[in-house]
């Protein structure tokens, strides 16, 4: 049967033969952005791993997420850099340690998270070459979250929307590095037509891969003070499952759906509350889908 959806599990099972999991590591750099006030909605320990801890090397990291994570599930995996802005460090010593890390037969590559204001060209010289010597994988996840100006700026997310088109860009003149962007849907003032629009726009400029979510009130960042002050309005689940639906249609088959859904730790997570899990979640999308006689692509030109 065709999947409906072009996910990262399928992807990885079309591209590698089997499952492949993601192994979180943390550098212990905080994000630039911080000293700016950092973004309105983050708080870094809303999405941290609990083995997780900067103190540890990245090898007794990697050891410790084969052991909690993987469980025998997955044989291979990817390196994730998903803690604050990786690429913030400079670029001789994240090369050496993404160097380490391929290094291990298990690991297939290498998932960076990052800023589209950190992407120097200097370091995407060499972290293809590094990446195409040892014939693995490379995907930028750039945090774009809107691709509205005054979003961004709502957020204090202190780069452009151009910063974003202009490293995916540069990436993308240095084979086999990707580019993913990460989108957040539900922020104040926006319609669904300008976020749909926004998913269009990337897609049109050539993303290999998309993480989205939902807009969360997570306990101790701004948004939460704003939240406090004067409540906005957030997804339900049965909203955001709709919206997804009216979706995912528009997004080319090629693009790789790394998440549609994620949630903060519950103990700090203050709205909204779905408790529901992601795979539960997922089921909803993909009968819904089915129910309607769609999939991913469907309403994209040439159905690509």
């Amino acid at each position: 049967m065709t999947e409906l959806l072009n996910t990262f599990s399928h992807h990885c099972r079309s591209r590698y033969g089997e499952a492949v999991g993601k192994l979180p590591v943390d550098l212990g750099i905080p994000c630039p952005n911080r000293l700016r006030g950092g973004c309105t909605f983050c708080r870094a320990e809303g999405f941290t791993a609990g083995f997780l801890t900067a103190e540890d090397s990245l090898s007794v990291q990697i050891e410790k997420g084969k052991r909690i994570l993987l469980k025998g599930r997955f044989h291979r995996y990817f390196a994730y850099f998903q803690q604050e802005s990786c690429t913030a460090l400079a670029p001789s010593l994240l090369l050496e340690h993404c160097g380490r890390l391929l290094d291990d037969d298990a690991c297939v590559g290498l998932l960076l998270s990052t800023r589209p204001d950190l992407v120097p060209d200097s370091l995407l010289d060499s972290l293809a070459e590094l990446v195409r010597c040892r014939s693995k994988s490379c995907l930028l996840e750039l945090g774009l979250q809107s691709t509205l100006q005054r979003s961004l700026d709502t957020l204090n997310r202190n780069h452009t929307v151009e910063d974003f088109f202009s490293a995916l860009i540069r990436i993308h003149r240095h084979p086999p590095l990707e580019c993913g962007a990460h989108l957040i849907f539900g922020i104040p003032g926006e319609s669904e037509a300008e976020m749909i629009g926004g998913v269009e726009t990337v897609c049109a400029a050539g993303v290999d891969a998309l993480k989205l979510h939902h807009l969360q009130v997570v306990k101790g960042s701004p948004l939460a003070r704003q939240y406090a002050c004067q409540p906005f309005p957030l997804f339900t689940r049965e909203g955001y499952v709709d919206f997804l639906l009216r979706l995912l249609p528009r997004i080319p088959r090629r693009v790789v759906l790394h998440r549609l859904f994620s949630t903060t730790h519950p103990h700090l997570l203050i709205a909204p509350r779905w408790n529901i899990l992601a795979a539960e979640l997922s089921r909803e999308v993909t009968e819904g889908l089915r129910r309607a006689g769609r999939a991913q692509g469907d309403m994209t030109v040439g159905k690509e």
